[in-house]
């Protein structure tokens, strides 16, 4: 049975936008998020990162073909042509390997076997996604905006959705699942509200190893996602008011591009710019 909410006749006024990944941030570590959101202090790209957003422009890709024409060799038929395009809106791209031609060659291997492990996961013959990479927003009742960008949502003929991410990586272990369903409790509140539709079901696929990771949201889930979300955003609003983004020393620091400007490391952070709350991007 599908859960409804009633739709809202007026949106108040924005006060702040959050996405997923900046919430994360802001949750693992308060000054990445200040020196991503608010100084926008530039980071190098990272091959792996770029890696993900190529197979996911690519699966995108293949479900503008025709139910049998989406093959694995279709799909690597289209990594040179999305490549291509990716490094023409980034032109950082085009040095991400210093002209190194086998380095690069062995790059885009890897997103073929990426690829090919979608494949083993999911016939896309038989999936006939409703959306694909929508962008979702919803202003909650403060006034702050929810956003983000969906890979996939999937609608069954009696209405059910679900919500369908892809990740380039591997599953995490049980101690990091909560973090990555995160995302998914985000998206589904937001299609929830603006749909008015429970999704039925969100689905991770880990095509660095072929997992899912399989979750059903009931209504008590979401509407903790939401109070969490608000929690968080008033966090942002007193570090922002405060300036006070204190580090957060974990396991992920020494992949952080932040690093040499983080106190915790005996780093400098730039002076910070000011008390205005920012609008944080939906990747």
């Amino acid at each position: 049975m599908t859960e409804t909410v009633p739709s809202e006749t007026s949106e108040p006024a924005v006060v702040g936008s959050l996405s997923p990944s900046r919430a994360s941030d802001f949750t693992a570590c308060p000054l990445k998020y200040r020196l991503r959101v608010i100084d926008k202090v530039p980071e190098p790209l990272d091959p792996v990162a770029v890696r993900g957003t190529l197979v996911h422009a690519v699966l995108e890709k293949l479900f503008d073909a025709e139910a049998p024409q989406r093959t694995l060799d279709a799909a690597r038929g289209l990594l040179p042509g999305s490549w291509a395009a990716l490094s023409d809106e980034d032109e950082r791209c085009g040095s991400l390997f210093d002209a190194d031609a086998e380095h690069e060659a062995a790059w885009l291997a890897e997103c073929e076997q990426l690829l090919a492990s979608y494949f083993r996961m999911e016939d896309p013959q038989w999936v006939e996604p409703a959306e694909r990479e929508i962008k979702v927003e919803h202003v909650l009742d403060g006034g702050l905006r929810l956003r983000g960008i969906v890979d996939r949502l999937d609608v069954a003929p009696d209405g059910r959705i679900r919500v369908v991410d892809y990740k380039t990586g591997k599953a995490p272990n049980e101690r990091f699942a909560d973090k990555a369903m995160f995302q998914m409790r985000f998206y589904a509140l937001v299609v929830w509200r603006t749909r008015g539709v429970m999704p039925s079901l969100l689905q991770l696929m880990y095509l660095g190893d072929g997992t899912f990771l399989h979750y059903v949201p009931e209504e008590a889930d979401l509407l903790a996602t939401e109070r969490r979300v608000k929690a968080l955003w008033s966090a942002i609003e007193t570090a922002t008011r405060t300036g006070e983004f204190l580090p957060r020393k974990g396991p992920l620091c020494g992949w952080c591009s932040f690093q040499a400007l983080c106190p915790a490391w005996g780093g400098t952070p730039p002076p910070y710019p000011g008390h205005e709350l920012p609008a944080a991007t939906a990747s």
